[in-house]
């Protein structure tokens, strides 16, 4: 059964308190104002990434804004291995004893050329942070996850992978990849309560790799990040309890 996000959902205004969610590259574009937008609806946000002065200035933002306390977690995905997974895993069961919500957001777009000219290494980068990391990721999380009364796994999808387009690259496959990922594990939790899995295309909004990918277009044409969070809401929510194995669309 296909399902969509409803429209004009609005969420209310607790909808995640007591919920505890990690958010990867959570300084930048969509991924900071998803933290925003769940600290805002009550959640604990652990607030990871590679850049430890913009985890800071979203942690300051929610602390301004009377959210709950967040957390920082610093990690560069493109040499992340597990270890240092296990080490995240460890300090979230040892302070958090469960995690309610990830939103894999992180991303990196890489070389934009045909197959014929695209390099190994850079290949490899994309791979590393977009398919790689997000499993070692979800392997040492998973049991944080089975701990929550209802936990929710988001992977960022794009139009890219669910329809390969010329020049895409490596970025298209690691997100048909990415579609993999979330099918095989949502069917492989398909009859637990407390996990669901679902991939979410935010399609085109106004971010930096969004102005990288398209520098021909103007960027305000796009909505803003922030417009989209109903979208993110929904699936981190409660209200999306018993939505599993879904490739959904923001719009």
């Amino acid at each position: 059964m296909t399902h969509t996000i409803p429209g004009n959902y609005n969420p209310a205004p607790d909808l995640l308190a007591g919920k505890t969610i990690l958010v990867t590259g959570a300084g930048d574009g969509i991924g900071r104002a998803a933290a925003l937008s769940f600290a805002s609806h009550g959640a604990t946000v652990v607030l990871l990434g590679r850049t430890v002065a913009k985890l800071e200035s979203v942690y300051d933002e929610i602390e301004l804004a009377g959210g709950p306390q967040a957390a920082i977690f610093p990690m560069d995905l493109a040499v992340a291995g597990g270890e240092q997974c296990a080490e995240l895993a460890t300090a979230m069961t040892d302070t958090f004893g469960a995690l309610d919500g990830l939103l894999h957001n992180a991303s990196v777009l890489g070389e934009r050329r045909p197959i014929e000219s695209s390099t190994y290494a850079g290949w490899q980068e994309v791979m590393q942070v977009n398919v790689n990391a997000q499993f070692l990721l979800t392997r040492h999380l998973l049991p944080l996850l089975r701990a929550a009364p209802s936990a929710s796994i988001v992977l960022t999808s794009s139009g890219v992978g669910r329809k390969g387009r010329a020049f895409w690259g490596a970025y298209a496959v690691s997100k048909f990849a990415t579609e993999g990922f979330m099918q095989v594990l949502a069917d492989e939790l398909e009859n637990t309560s407390e996990v669901r899995v679902n991939s979410l295309n935010p399609g085109a909004t106004n971010t930096a790799m969004r102005r990288t990918a398209y520098p021909s277009e103007t960027p305000t044409d796009n909505p803003a990040p922030a417009d989209i969070m109903p979208a993110y809401l929904y699936l981190m929510g409660d209200d999306s309890k018993g939505v599993n194995g879904q490739a959904l669309s923001v719009r």
